[in-house]
């Protein structure tokens, strides 16, 4: 399977380390190590934190074509406080870089050329109007490929209306339960995941549905979790799985990355069961 995810990269600043993330950058890294071709399409800015972020990216094994480098714009960063269970508050410091991807008819020729089966997008990035005519052009040269809602709301950066925009652009979402009582709608997708921390997640996919219990861990911080199970879901549904074990299969990625520091820390397939 091959897969578009488009979005921010961006620092997570924490009070005392800096990591790479984004949800769309982490979703990327672990839809690629679940075996799937992934091509991210962001920027950074002409900085250090750009500079090493696209060395990071590299070293996860992510092509960097489609990472370009915007003039002028800082790379992304987000301060990132974690509260006594490990839950993340997240401030989004704006404008930033992957805010300016810009993209020729050259560009999105090559886009359609590798004929992604799906598109990855958040709420966040397409926030900016730019961003979302960027989006909407990526959709329009590859009509084929279906498309995938990461919720993901985040503080100051979504409207109810973008939110519904996006959802009827969406066969597939994923949201968390907070975001599930926000917009009930949500739910009328083919495909939906949602998740509800320890309490595990509902999935449905058509009309088979399930309820999947969680796996307790020992919560390092839950950065990057939803975005490790929104790519075991997709990975899920491509493989044409039932709901309880797409459900199962994305609570045990999520509880493992929610178990170590960072929002991509190393695992690997065996580690789930997958060759």
């Amino acid at each position: 399977m091959t897969i578009l995810s488009i979005g921010e990269i961006l620092w997570d600043v924490f009070p005392d380390s800096v990591r790479l993330g984004g949800a769309p950058f982490n979703f990327a890294v672990h839809a690629h190590r679940l075996g799937h071709r992934v091509i991210f399409l962001s920027a950074v800015g002409d900085d250090e934190r750009g500079r090493t972020a696209l060395e990071r990216a590299a070293a996860l094994g992510l092509a960097t074509e489609f990472i370009q480098v915007a003039p002028g714009r800082p790379t992304g960063s987000v301060s990132v406080r974690l509260d006594a269970e490990g839950h993340p508050d997240f401030t989004i410091h704006r404008p930033a870089a992957y805010d300016c991807v810009a993209l020729d008819d050259r560009q999105l020729d090559r886009l359609a050329e590798v004929r992604p089966d799906w598109i990855y997008f958040g709420t966040l990035y397409p926030m900016e109007g730019r961003a979302r005519e960027v989006l909407r052009r990526v959709m329009d040269a590859v009509p084929g490929a279906r498309r995938f809602y990461d919720v993901n709301l985040r503080r100051g950066c979504y409207t109810p209306e973008l939110v519904r925009e996006l959802l009827a652009l969406s066969g597939a979402v994923k949201m968390n339960d907070d975001e599930a009582d926000l917009f009930p709608d949500l739910g009328e997708a083919p495909s939906v995941a949602i998740t509800r921390g320890d309490r595990g997640c509902v999935v449905r996919i058509a009309h088979d549905r399930a309820e999947c219990p969680g796996y307790p861990v020992k919560v390092a911080d839950t950065v990057g979790a939803g975005d490790a199970f929104a790519a075991a879901f997709l990975h899920g549904l491509a493989a044409g799985w039932s709901a309880a074990r797409t459900g199962d299969f994305a609570n045990r990625l999520g509880a493992l990355v929610a178990s170590r520091a960072g929002a991509v820390p190393e695992w690997s397939p065996a580690e789930l069961g997958v060759e």
